[in-house]
């Protein structure tokens, strides 16, 4: 009776086995499960795709001094030669030579194994930007956002005028997705708004900014009531925004007037 095997490629004794640093019953195992079963013969295929392409990328890199020397202290290189022993002769040298080269072969594999399943994210963009712009093509406002703070400032690129009893709101609209309330804005003055996590995490160019026209305190329903009046999408914010809108980012969230 075969034993299931649950998730694989997700199994690192697979790729172990492909890079050769099992032991040997350890691989007899492997071995044996991959005759049996076609899920851990397609596991073992798919981590020596993986794995093997990656070996030619490897380039040689010359150790500092410093680590010949620690090499030299260690196995006492220098007294051997002092006492008349040469180094073809000295086996305590071959010796730590056939483990260390072992250890170094397995830690080196598993590393390169570490960094296949653990990529690294890509650094997050430190500021992005936003023009929002009317529907007769004039901007109504800009926006940049400090990811590091969780902040967006907000300028009215010039004065507008709203019905009494009505102001602007400011929403997210991700890809695909509803628009989310970030918060009320001015229609004359600069404002910042705090982000709360789950807004920077959907901020991206995938993702756009668009301004209504709601009652005072916002829209009552949690999405857009009134008409939207401009819109843009977000991208990395010019060198040239961040200096103009740093000041406002420390001076802390602003209320509209």
């Amino acid at each position: 009776m075969n034993t299931p095997v649950e998730d694989p490629t997700d199994d690192l004794r697979y790729a172990e086995y492909v890079l050769g640093v099992l032991e040997s019953d350890e691989r007899a195992a492997v071995e044996r499960e991959i005759a049996a079963s076609s899920a851990a013969a397609a596991a073992e295929a798919q981590w020596r795709e993986r794995l093997l392409p990656l070996a030619e990328q490897v380039t040689p890199q010359a150790p500092p001094q410093r680590v010949w020397q620690r090499i030299r202290a260690a196995l006492e290189f220098d007294a051997a030669r002092r006492d008349g022993t040469g180094l073809w002769d000295n086996l305590r040298l071959w010796h730590w030579l056939t483990l260390g080269s072992g250890a170094l072969l397995a830690a080196a594999c598993l590393a390169l194994v570490f960094i296949v399943v653990h990529r690294p994210a890509a650094p997050p963009i430190p500021y992005m930007a936003a023009t929002i712009t009317e529907h007769n093509g004039q901007v109504g406002w800009t926006a940049t956002m400090d990811i590091s703070k969780a902040r967006m400032v907000v300028v009215p690129a010039a004065p507008q005028t709203v019905q009494p009893g009505r102001t602007p709101e400011l929403w997210l609209i991700p890809a695909g997705g509803r628009p989310i309330a970030v918060g009320l804005i001015s229609t004359h003055a600069p404002i910042t708004l705090a982000l709360s996590a789950g807004l920077v995490a959907r901020l991206g160019p995938t993702a756009r900014l668009a301004v209504s026209i709601e009652p005072q305190g916002g829209s009552p329903t949690g999405q857009p009531t009134g008409p939207v009046v401009a819109a843009g999408p977000i991208g990395a914010a010019p060198a040239g925004v961040v200096p103009a809108t740093a000041q406002l980012v420390r001076s802390g969230p602003q209320r509209p007037a």
